[in-house]
């Protein structure tokens, strides 16, 4: 009696546990899920940038000289025409001494002909009319002598020949006078000269001039790559000079996210050194040049007052723009969506136990959140990550897990993953 009842416990055992095993092979499956809901939704983008004011100079020289001064020194505020290096110019003022030499001399030379000279023309000009009117005079007795028989024609032919050599002297002499002329040959060639020897005066004034290196403006000085006693040459930088004016940011963005970005977009900004000081920044520009090496697009920012103390030239810092915003938006997580290019998106929903494919119109997205803009309401549940194909059956699993998710899509933009794409 008692194998009896054992045997009959047995068999019910067994079958209980067949109907255990059959029931466990054949529930539906657990999937992640979420219930579409309303939540704000914002997209940024993170990058670095670097500070940088608007202009930036490199000082050199124009000449190849010993340096003999370097008066500024990294980090120093400079004023326009103050002194920054100064190179040795003995030769220089010596080349300069010997041109202003030949200008006077050229200048002294043209006042000569101008005074002097053209008195000394003139009256060799009038003496020579003088003497030519004494040979003529002297001719045409001769030529009453000769008619009357009193003397020989050998005697003309001489007293002609003075007459000659008087009107070639005059001719000469007018010449002479006509060259001392302000619009003489005699005056210009002087002028030519003065004025070549004032051209080398101010060339050598210039070269001179070029030993001491000024600031072209007011600035910083940024670096200071030359000493006292090196030999420089033309071509080469001395002092690297950030020109007065307002500081910027300016980033390499990937020209993939070129699209989210626009003048005036408020950013933050937060550097590494200072994480408590966040300060605010905005698009100021963006270039019309895409770099095709790098594939990136230069973005330029400006900084409104009042200016972290803290801010260096080239300073790395953390910028997160704010490129579109919802303040209420239907949202699921992004990898929620299915589909392809040609068959659309669409999402997966658990109805009544299984599972239902729902075409759906997308708005504003990011990396872990998207926004549905129609073809879903609030409330349903949107299944996520593997799942049974549309009609089978399903259990949706909407735990907090999945709820904690949802709000990191929805609530968190997705500048971290960017970042990693994009800093560089």
């Amino acid at each position: 009696m008692l194998r009896r009842h054992l045997i009959s416990a047995a068999v019910l055992a067994a079958v209980l546990l067949a109907a255990f095993a059959a029931w466990w092979m054949t529930r539906a499956p657990l999937v992640p899920a979420v219930s579409a809901r309303m939540a704000p939704l914002v997209r940024t983008l993170q990058f670095s940038a670097r500070v940088a004011t608007a202009s930036r100079v490199e000082v050199g020289s124009t000449l190849t000289g010993r340096v003999l001064q370097v008066a500024v020194s990294e980090g120093a505020q400079v004023k326009a025409g103050d002194v920054l290096v100064r190179l040795e110019s003995d030769e220089l003022r010596a080349s300069l001494a010997q041109t202003q030499a030949g200008e006077r001399q050229a200048a002294a030379r043209l006042a000569g002909l101008r005074s002097t000279g053209r008195s000394a023309a003139q009256a060799g000009v009038a003496q020579a009319e003088s003497v030519l009117a004494a040979a003529q005079a002297e001719l045409q007795r001769t030529l009453d002598l000769v008619a009357k028989g009193f003397i020989s024609e050998a005697r003309l032919d001489e007293v002609r020949r003075a007459v000659a050599v008087a009107q070639a002297q005059l001719d000469g002499a007018r010449a002479q006078s006509a060259a001392n002329a302000e619009p003489g040959t005699d005056v210009a060639q002087a002028q030519a000269q003065l004025a070549l020897a004032s051209a080398a005066r101010a060339a050598a004034e210039a070269r001179l001039g070029e030993a001491v290196l000024t600031a072209p403006a007011d600035a910083r000085v940024l670096s200071r790559m030359v000493e006292p006693g090196q030999i420089v040459q033309p071509g080469r930088a001395l002092l690297g000079l950030a020109l007065a004016g307002p500081l910027q940011l300016v980033a390499q963005v990937d020209e993939r996210y070129l699209g989210q970005l626009q003048p005036g977009q408020v950013a933050a900004v937060l550097a590494d050194a200072y994480p408590t000081q966040r300060f605010t920044a905005r698009v100021l520009s963006i270039a019309p040049q895409v770099d095709a090496q790098r594939g990136a697009i230069e973005v330029k920012f400006s900084l409104p007052p009042p200016l972290p103390a803290f801010l260096r030239e080239d300073m790395t810092l953390s910028v997160e723009v704010e490129t579109a915003r919802r303040e209420q938006a239907l949202v699921v997580p992004a990898d929620a969506l299915r589909g392809d290019e040609s068959t659309g998106p669409s999402v997966w929903l658990a109805r009544d136990g299984r599972v239902q494919a729902r075409k759906v119109r997308l708005g504003l997205r990011t990396l872990d959140a998207v926004e549905i803009l129609d073809g879903l309401s609030a409330g349903e549940v949107v299944l996520f990550g593997p799942a049974p194909q549309p009609g089978q059956r399903v259990r949706a699993d909407t735990g907090a897990r999945a709820s904690a998710r949802v709000s990191k899509g929805t609530k968190e933009d997705a500048g971290a993953a960017m970042s990693s794409a994009m800093g560089r």
